[in-house]
């Protein structure tokens, strides 16, 4: 949820909490209403036409295809198909900023649903993609990129572009790391690429922290779902299904 929705949904209590009254809270409670299946069976008629209105309108923005998948995709430790698809998107992007990144991070826990195979709409991505999001670029030396390649040991896994391989044990300890086929070197600075809500070193990756060089662009076409919106859309004009696999980019021994 951004900011401006938290803001929206506050404003009535904070409009209550402006204005003087002799009404205290005394107690809250709370209750968990399960919505599943079970209510599609029979739909309340006056409900549905109730929403008829604005379900056509939601339908009409969230509805247009943006390009095709040949499978369906999901995000799973310690390789997902679609954590590796969106973390090479995020390297693809890069021409459009002058960058030339050697590798690209997404985490896993910004991967919010599942896409699925033949078309995909606006509504696909925005379900896998529905934060605030911005791609970002960073540089980092061989020695904290390393000390971030042991963070995503240590959880398991997160969606690495294609040119990294890591080896991890299971009980999370970085064993090899290789970049374009190459040993990581200490001393040598690499560029990444990821998206801002990384940068402070959240989801237990405290090494981009460490990030210098820092070019985060804050407009909001650059959040994540609009590039990958683009990416489906260029595949599509070039008549292509977006594909993905797992390759071996973190194994575990």
């Amino acid at each position: 949820m951004n900011r401006k929705t938290v803001l929206l949904a506050l404003m009535p209590f904070l409009m209550l909490a402006s204005c003087k009254s002799h009404y205290e809270v005394a107690s809250v409670q709370r209750d968990r209403i399960v919505v599943d299946a079970r209510y599609d069976v029979k739909p309340d008629a006056r409900a549905a036409e109730f929403l008829q209105p604005f379900k056509h309108v939601v339908d009409s923005v969230m509805g247009p295809v943006v390009g095709r998948s040949a499978r369906y995709m999901t995000t799973q430790r310690p390789e997902g198909t679609l954590p590796n698809l969106l973390s090479d998107i995020l390297v693809w992007a890069a021409k459009d900023y002058n960058e030339k990144p050697d590798f690209g991070i997404y985490n896993m826990g910004g991967v919010r649903a599942d896409l699925p195979k033949g078309d995909v709409t606006y509504g696909d991505v925005l379900d896998v993609a529905p934060f605030e999001n911005k791609i970002s670029f960073i540089t980092m030396s061989g020695a904290d990129v390393l000390e971030l390649f042991q963070q995503i040991a240590a959880v398991g896994g997160e969606g690495l572009s294609h040119s990294v391989r890591l080896v991890i044990t299971k009980d999370g300890r970085l064993v090899s790391a290789t970049i374009n086929g190459q040993p990581v070197e200490p001393q040598k600075d690499y560029r990444i690429t990821t998206i801002d809500y990384l940068l402070g070193g959240t989801d237990k990756l405290e090494a981009l922290k460490k990030g210098r060089n820092v070019n985060a662009p804050k407009e909001a076409d650059n959040n994540t779902r609009f590039i990958i919106m683009n990416y489906f859309r260029e595949m599509m004009k070039h008549g292509k299904e977006v594909d993905s696999e797992i390759e071996g980019r973190v194994v575990v021994k």
